[in-house]
């Protein structure tokens, strides 16, 4: 059984380096599993920094891919196009792994077959402190899917998936420049339970400027995105409804939103969103 790991980079040099010796010091590697058992994978998607310079240094341990600049979607879903593991782990290149973050989770998967994903608690550092996450953000165990329409739960640095889950689900939408994760996590929570690990197996690093959540003013906006798509699967009456009143609330924030900025036009089409989904 092959692990592919995949980490998608983008002018993020000065953290990728700690992201890919967070891979390779995992103490699955050793001796629970041979070498040839894994394979690191890092997209490069357009990096104009010295991230080709960072990946010469760890030599033939990690496979390497440029592409011009096209997203964090396009990036994973490369990836996944390459990879040759029956599991497949994402780090994002700012984030870090425990050194038992795989050990833990392949043990877990191997103990219950049937588990298509499970995901793990984190630690939260910012700017080099770390802080405590907002109730809102506290993850669940098993059918999660109302608890995951609030907002993105399923941390993909921190999970860990059997790779026959994206052909049955999909991949990536590439369409999306932000909350590309928040769809990926709806699609998987409307029809497969996530497991929990209820350890703090990954660090998320957050503050540094790059971040799309602080590029995009109105996450909501690709979010709600994600919402009308959901509508099209086959969801239970209950889970409509929930998506439904899911996407009147976000609808309202951004009506409020662009109220505030006099950016009237822009809250008129959220108020006509309103109106076509709002249960009557």
């Amino acid at each position: 059984m092959m692990l592919s790991v995949i980490i998608p980079t983008c002018n993020r040099a000065s953290f990728l380096k700690e992201a890919i010796q967070s891979v390779l010091e995992q103490d699955y590697f050793d001796g629970s599993a041979f070498p040839e058992s894994y394979e690191l994978l890092v997209i490069d998607d357009g990096s104009t920094d010295n991230t080709r310079e960072v990946i010469k240094h760890f030599g033939e341990r990690v496979k390497y891919y440029f592409q011009e600049n096209k997203g964090v979607s396009t990036a994973r879903n490369r990836g996944l196009r390459l990879s040759c593991g029956n599991y497949i782990a994402f780090l994002d290149s700012d984030d870090l792994w425990m050194k038992d973050k795989i050990r833990v989770q392949m043990s877990y998967m191997k103990a219950f077959p049937k588990a298509l994903v499970c995901y793990t608690e984190e630690i939260w550092r910012r700017q080099g402190i770390i802080v405590n996450p907002k109730r809102k953000h506290q993850k669940y165990s098993g059918w999660i899917f109302d608890k995951l329409l609030l907002l993105c739960l399923l941390s993909l640095s921190s999970a860990l998936f059997r790779s026959e889950i994206f052909e049955e689900i999909g991949v990536f939408d590439e369409r999306l420049p932000a909350c590309e994760d928040y769809d990926f996590g709806i699609r998987v929570a409307y029809k497969y339970p996530v497991h929990l690990i209820s350890k703090p197996l990954i660090i998320k690093r957050g503050g540094h400027a790059d971040q799309l959540s602080r590029r995009y003013w109105g996450m909501d906006r690709f979010r709600i995105e994600a919402l009308e798509k959901a509508l099209g699967l086959d969801l239970t009456p209950n889970q409509e409804r929930l998506v439904r009143e899911e996407l009147v609330k976000k609808s309202q924030i951004l009506v409020n939103g662009f109220k505030k900025r006099n950016r009237l036009a822009e809250a008129k089409k959220y108020l006509l969103l309103i109106d076509k989904y709002k249960l009557k």
